[in-house]
């Protein structure tokens, strides 16, 4: 064999176990990076939701004012969003009061 050809070999290798080493390496981590990974998934969630709510309650309103809902309509469903929202920022909340380790 040539240099190159055994140098191309070995660039091959070595990238084949970078990325396997990339790949694999959730699987190494350990309990407390996968716990800092699920805070911030839940954190997410509840801002994505909390976003979504504020967002329906907004919308929902301007269809009252377009007069496609009635009152009643406009009471329930901004009930219903605004729990949604309240929910959220109250998860958010207990989050940041619980002490970080």
């Amino acid at each position: 064999m040539t240099p190159a050809v055994l140098a191309i070999f070995a660039l091959g290798t070595a990238i084949v176990i970078a990325v396997a080493a990339f790949v694999a390496a959730p699987l190494w981590a350990g309990s407390e990076q996968l716990a800092a990974l699920e805070t911030a998934d839940e954190r997410e969630r509840w801002e994505r939701q909390k976003r979504q709510a504020l967002l329906a309650i907004r919308e929902t309103e301007l269809d009252f004012q377009m007069g496609k809902l009635s009152d009643e309509d406009l009471q329930r469903m901004r009930a219903r969003f605004e729990g949604q929202a309240m929910e959220a920022i109250d998860a958010l909340e207990r989050e940041q009061a619980r002490p970080k380790r």
